[in-house]
């Protein structure tokens, strides 16, 4: 006979196991399918794993560049970066198998293998031989339950929550050896001497900057006229290339990869650069274009769910799908492909099917680009503000003007505030520096609240702390700055230091 629960999740990444423990917390017989390792790609081949390389990066960058302004005289550093690797597999294994505790101690029945929609109320599971916890350990857990080779599942409710995987383009085929994606990237047993990043998002740059620090040749080709381009404000991406550069990576805009081919040992990349060709040699090509919905992974047909034009399954404002009863969060859903949306989505869902009044609301999806310097955006950038209308105040404060930026030797970049110049509203908060990424919550906070620069300004906050940049940068936009010197005609008007 088949299992029947009220709620199956089909994934088990960022987004799925979060909506798996929120339908078993509200009382819902509840199971998730996982094909791969619990915590999905975030925590096993993608945020969790690169966020690790690049700190151990970072802990070496500073060691070799800065220790010594400090007083500290190091000598020549060794690496041993197979204890890098098990130290990044451990983080990896600590993550993923939280999670599995999470499932296990709410009740969540794990079923791992390939799930298929036979119908609008039916999966077809084809199990796993091996329960997998993560992506490093194949021996069977406690917490995974034995399935038969093949398993029938019903459901009051789905939810679609099988993510993304990267995008291919011609002439560069992954095979994770030579040809990279942003997986294989991750895999690497060790360093290599030069590599190709094809592509200059947040992904390539993230990985090209963590690869230069640990001594690889990097060449970034990235056929948009900057890299970071659409992606984040660009006077952000301005201060990351600049850093790049400054590090020895070669920036290539404006510039297309074309083909490679294998020579002798290394991998010759021809690219289009202003209409002439040119060749590079390289050790490695890593290839960082974007991500694709996993919608043709499940049979979705079967079950009736719609996608759209580009691949992605059609939700309203409660993530419903075209089949009331099935719902779609995180990668699969749309943009933007993030695993903190999915978390929020996987809630949201989980409450709906509940019975709760919920929708998708949300004023801002903080990003965050773990490059050298950090970058984390919320709300709007100030070309948005103008395409909307709005008469804006704008203004920059530099982390050079910090105390405690300077005490960590960190100076490069600012936050820049974007508000309404009618009322001082609170519109953008677009960071460039050292620890962006946990600064960016206050903003995202302060936009979700309707806040106005006074709010930002009067509120107290410690010193000395880089917290400090989101009072002064709102100070600044009001046009009275105490830690950076703003002529009378520029105040709130792009002000820069």
């Amino acid at each position: 006979m088949a299992q029947d629960f009220d709620v199956v999740v089909v994934g088990a990444g960022p987004g799925g196991y979060v909506a798996a423990i929120r339908s078993a917390q509200l009382g819902k017989k509840t199971a998730v399918i996982e094909r791969e390792f619990l915590g999905g790609v975030c925590l096993n081949v993608g945020c969790i794993p690169s966020k690790a390389l690049i700190t151990a990066a970072h802990f070496l960058d500073r060691a070799q560049h800065d220790a010594e302004g400090m007083g500290f005289q190091l000598g020549k550093i060794q690496v041993d970066f197979k204890k890098t690797l098990a130290w990044k597999k451990s983080v990896c294994d600590k993550m993923s198998g939280g999670v599995q505790q999470l499932l296990k101690g709410n009740s969540v029945t794990i079923l791992n293998g390939e799930a298929e929609f036979k119908s609008p109320n039916e999966v077809l599971v084809r199990s796993k031989k091996t329960p997998v916890a993560s992506a490093e350990v194949k021996a069977p857990t406690s917490a995974a339950q034995p399935t038969p080779a093949t398993e029938t599942i019903t459901a009051k409710n789905f939810i679609i929550a099988t993510g993304s995987r990267p995008i291919e383009i011609p002439g560069f085929a992954f095979d994770e050896k030579n040809i990279l994606s942003s997986t294989g990237a991750l895999a690497l047993d060790q360093i290599p001497k030069s590599i190709v990043v094809i592509g200059g998002g947040y992904i390539g740059l993230e990985i090209g900057s963590y690869l230069a620090k640990f001594g690889s040749e990097v060449t970034v080709v990235e056929a948009a006229p900057a890299v970071l381009s659409g992606v984040v404000d660009p006077d952000c991406a301005q201060i990351v290339s600049r850093k790049l550069t400054k590090k020895g990576v070669e920036v290539l805009t404006g510039a297309k990869a074309k083909s490679c081919k294998k020579v002798g040992a290394g991998i010759e990349v021809t690219i289009d650069i202003a209409g002439k060709e040119d060749v590079i040699q390289c050790e490695k090509v890593l290839v960082t274009v974007g991500r694709r919905p996993n919608s043709d992974q499940t049979k979705l047909q079967a079950a009736g769910v719609q996608l759209d034009e580009r691949g992605f399954i059609k939700t309203d404002a409660q993530k419903r799908t075209s089949v009331p009863h099935i719902f779609a969060i995180g990668d699969i859903a749309g943009q933007p492909m993030l695993a903190h949306k999915a978390s929020h989505e996987g809630i949201l869902v989980a409450e709906v099917i509940a019975g709760h009044n919920r929708v998708f609301d949300v004023k801002s999806v903080p990003a965050v680009v773990f490059t050298d310097p950090e970058i984390a955006s919320a709300g709007l950038t100030e070309a948005e503000a103008k395409a909307k209308g709005f008469e804006v105040k704008v203004a920059k404060f530099p982390f050079g003007a910090n105390g405690r930026a300077v005490s960590m030797m960190e100076t490069d970049g600012f936050v820049k505030m974007v508000a309404d110049g009618k009322t001082n509203i609170l519109l953008g908060v677009h960071i460039a520096g050292p620890e962006a990424s946990n600064l960016i919550s206050e903003a995202a906070l302060a936009l979700e609240m309707g806040a106005r620069l006074e709010d930002l300004a009067l509120t107290i906050h410690p010193h000395p702390t880089l917290g400090e940049t989101m009072m002064e940068a709102a100070e600044a936009t009001l046009g009275h700055a105490i830690h950076m010197i703003q002529r009378p005609l520029n105040r709130g008007r792009d002000v820069t230091a």
